[in-house]
């Protein structure tokens, strides 16, 4: 795809949001988590084996502390092939990946919120 598909498609996905990335971003915009600035659905480029560009699309990130949080829902339980991939290429870019489920970002907020804490602790 050429950026600006993957640029349409990173908006689209902002208005298509699933409950539980609007969970999530109602606590982490306008800095309201910790006083640390998230975006969400950024599009973050790479060069492949070939050295083309390719583009993934995370769900939030933290460009102070290279951080991608995903929030997974049952989909990711079919694609974890896929995702430890993808995990390894960011991490080799400097990223680090927290990934949480729809389910505990909806029924365990406090503890997904500790767990981020803790990681902008260290």
């Amino acid at each position: 795809m050429h950026y600006e598909q993957i640029l349409a498609y990173a908006r689209q996905l902002r208005k298509d949001q699933t409950e539980a990335e609007k969970f999530v971003w109602h606590r982490l915009r306008n800095r309201r988590f910790q006083g640390i600035k998230f975006t969400r659905q950024f599009i973050l480029s790479y060069k492949d084996h070939k050295l083309q560009s390719q583009y993934f699309i995370v769900d939030f990130y933290c460009h102070e502390y290279c951080l991608v949080i995903e929030i997974d829902g049952i989909y990711h339980e079919f694609q974890l092939a896929e995702d430890k991939e993808r995990d390894e290429i960011l991490r080799s870019m400097g990223f680090t990946i927290i990934r949480f489920s729809n389910e505990d970002v909806l029924n365990n907020w406090k503890e997904v919120a500790l767990a981020l804490k803790r990681h902008f602790e260290m």
